[in-house]
């Protein structure tokens, strides 16, 4: 298993200079291989290698132009056009975007292998520099001396800090002891998770709180001279207030996911797509313009809420310790579903926040019903209450999609009285 340790570091002027100088190789190198595919491609109609982007790589350091690629370690260079070619074949399989020119402005980063550093002593000597790379390590219960990384990489953020990442291969960690029990989630943008159990986590709201103090940046950004070293000062001041935005989003979600990895046996929460859910708000230019603001307000705070991170850090847990993660089709009827009679509403508008069964007469909180619906088809599919068809359309995290309803033999009703799946919310 590979895990990483991500470490602030305090390269000294010299230091800082030379990674300069390797960061912008890194980006020249990067922009001029995707330029050169981009225009072959549309002009020629064939795709480029990495063989082929490595020959012309060599080939630009032997120009007159471009012969200060030479000044700086080959390693990051070649690891870009490696990342190149990823992020192409990513594409090409539907996994991505299409690759971006990269800016002087934004993050920078390079990476060094085994072959451009080495760790002597806890300290860090990269290729093309005589002094030790200063960093702190923040892990008290791992020696910094026995670590055996198999890449470094060195990373400048817009606001002006430095970071140190070590990827290490580590054996992968015991199991953890079973705690019977299961847990379903409903997550949302009022309140950020419904648990089964009934527990509200509340939304944090990190970028409406400091959305003020944002917005006062950015016009005092707006108001100084392009390419002045002012408008640089007050740019480095919007950067570090996003910074802080989301150092605190990315703490509030890992210490929700470890939580609920180190409660739970089972977590079952809902397939939601993100990006059909912040839609709303393109293309509606030619409707009212209260409209469309309150439709972007609506996908700010959903982006905000970092839903798919949400999901995305349970994965990679659950896995880590051995636990089961099942996600359920995003058009199961959660909501209208009666969780005590099994009662499937017609119609429950988004307003509604609280129903009552027709049936039965149970009256639902709407999150809380749809947290235990949800748990109840994620239970079905990891196999806990056979001869259930509720959990069709839902998948286990790392395996293969489960059969259809029609295709599941209805041995038996399900306890919770939840009909096979229908075109739903």
């Amino acid at each position: 298993m590979r895990t990483a340790y991500k470490c602030r570091t305090y390269p000294d002027s010299e230091q800082a200079a030379q990674l300069g100088r390797t960061f912008g190789c890194v980006r020249l190198v990067w922009n001029k291989t995707l330029d050169a595919r981009h225009r072959r491609y549309h002009t020629e109609g064939r795709s480029t290698s990495y063989t082929e982007t490595d020959a012309a790589l060599s080939q630009w350091k032997r120009t007159e132009d471009l012969g200060f690629l030479s000044e700086v370690s080959s390693v990051p260079l070649q690891q870009t056009l490696r990342h190149q070619h990823t992020a192409f074949s990513n594409f090409f399989a539907g996994r991505a975007k299409y690759p971006r020119f990269k800016s002087r402005t934004g993050k920078q980063s390079a990476h060094y292998t085994r072959s451009a550093f080495r760790i002597r002593d806890a300290q860090l000597f990269l290729a093309k520099q005589t002094t030790p790379l200063r960093f702190v390590w923040s892990w008290p219960e791992v020696d910094p001396t026995t670590i055996n990384p198999t890449m470094v990489v060195v990373s400048r953020e817009p606001d002006g800090r430095w970071y140190v990442t070590f990827a290490v291969d580590t054996d992968e960690p015991e199991p953890q002891p079973p705690t019977g029990e299961a847990i379903g989630v409903d997550l949302g943008v009022k309140d950020f998770a419904v648990l089964s159990t009934g527990e509200t986590i509340a939304n944090p709201k990190h970028l409406d709180r400091k959305a003020r103090n944002l917005a006062r940046y950015q016009r005092r950004m707006a108001r100084k001279q392009r390419g002045s070293n002012n408008r640089r000062k007050a740019k480095r001041k919007v950067a570090r207030a996003h910074r802080k935005v989301r150092h605190a989003r990315q703490d509030f979600l890992h210490r929700t996911t470890t939580n609920l990895v180190r409660r739970a046996d089972t977590i079952a929460i809902e397939d939601l797509h993100v990006d059909g859910m912040t839609s709303s708000a393109r293309g509606t230019t030619e409707q009212p313009g209260r409209n469309v603001k309150q439709k972007a307000g609506l996908n700010r705070r959903i982006l905000d809420a970092a839903l798919g991170e949400f999901r995305r850090q349970l994965e990679y847990k659950t896995t880590r310790v051995g636990t089961t993660l099942v996600v359920v089709d995003r058009w199961y009827p959660s909501s209208k579903t009666c969780s005590a009679c099994g009662h499937l509403l017609s119609n429950l508008k988004l307003s509604v926040r609280h129903w009552t069964c027709p049936d039965c007469r149970t009256r639902h909180d709407r999150d809380h019903n749809a947290a235990k619906n949800i748990l109840a088809a994620g239970q079905a599919v990891a196999g806990q209450h056979p001869g259930q068809a509720c959990g069709a359309d839902v998948s286990r995290a790392g395996s293969s999609r489960t059969q259809s309803a029609m295709k599941q033999e209805l041995s038996g009703a399900s306890p919770t009285g939840i009909p096979a799946l229908q075109d739903g919310e």
